[in-house]
Formats: C-alpha cells, structure tokens, sequence
C-alpha cells in the first residue's frame, strides 16, 4: 500500500496493491499490520456500514460530537466526490476541509480521524460506500455540518441541486456547530 498525506495531514489516502488479470483484481482493502507500519496508527474497527446512493445524492456533513469515529471509506460500486472537514479547534487546519474522489476503478481508500466532519456527493449513476469505523454509531451524538457553509465554501462539483435527507438540509453552520477541543 502507498499512503499520502494531502493538504490536511492527518487525512490519508491510501492506495492499496491490487493484483489483476484477466480474471478480475484482488488487493487487501484493509490489514491491521501494515496499516499500523504505513500510518503509524493503530485503529480499532468496531463497526462497518455500507450505503447506495443514486447520481446527485449528498450526505453529510456527518460527525460525533462523543464517541467521535475514525473512517476507513472506500467505493466499491461507482464513484464519488469524498470530503472531510477539520472540526478540532487546537488543529492549525481547523475549519479546512480536503477532498477526494473514490471510485471502484481508482480503488483508493481514505482515512478521516476522530474530529473530522464526513461527506460526499455521488457522481455516477449508482455508488455504493463501505466505511468502517473506530466507535459504535450513537445518534444521541450525532451532528450535521451544513454542506453549503459559506464559511466553508466546499467545492462540489454540483450540475443542478443535490439530493438532500431532512436531517442534512437543518445541517449547522460551522460558526454555530458544537466542535471538538
């Protein structure tokens, strides 16, 4: 695996070996042991989701303001316009947000830690989401960053409005949502 750090360091790209032929591919999407090596981080899984979204779907931008979840996500069916938004006050890039596109062909992975709000849009006509996460989900801590801040000015590359779940239309400004120390 080849891991990067982007314009937030603590936000990683990890691009895995994958081993193809005519037959198809085989790559390991995640091994405790070499992610430890690469990363320097030890994350403790304990819960992994799976979502499908149709073209123009948006969710988030998600977070837990206790028990706050590392990610582990990664595409498997489709493509996908990935974000992470810096929500720790004592971090240098506090309020700044990185992005990534995650596809089933680019086959990349992205690690978002504890303190971070989550989000993507879905670009292609279908795209299915696997995330694992270091804590149990805990709606009685769950948040929602507004993902049209204007303080945040998130460049999505939207063609017409996005498709929205109630709870990610009431999302918070950042000026306003609750945020880690």
């Amino acid at each position: 695996m080849r891991v990067s750090a982007g314009t937030i360091p603590d936000v990683l790209v990890i691009e895995p070996r994958v081993f193809g032929d005519a037959r198809g591919f085989l790559f390991e999407s995640y091994n405790r042991r070499d992610f430890r090596r690469e990363t320097g981080l030890d994350a403790d899984f304990v819960q992994e989701n799976h979502s499908r979204s149709v073209r123009n779907v948006l969710r988030g931008l998600h977070y837990q303001i206790r028990q706050a979840q590392g990610k582990l996500v990664r595409v498997v069916t489709g493509e996908v316009f990935d974000v992470a938004v810096d929500l720790r006050k004592s971090s240098k890039t506090f309020g700044q947000w990185v992005s990534q596109r995650l596809s089933a062909e680019n086959k990349m992975i992205l690690w978002i830690p504890p303190g971070f709000a989550h989000g993507f849009l879905a670009l292609s006509d279908h795209a299915e989401v696997l995330y694992s996460c270091t804590e149990y989900y805990a709606p009685e801590h769950e948040r929602c960053l507004a993902w049209n801040d204007d303080d945040l000015a998130i460049a999505w590359p939207l063609t017409q409005a996005p498709l929205l779940s109630g709870k990610d239309m009431r999302g918070t400004r950042l000026r306003s949502a609750e945020t880690f120390p």
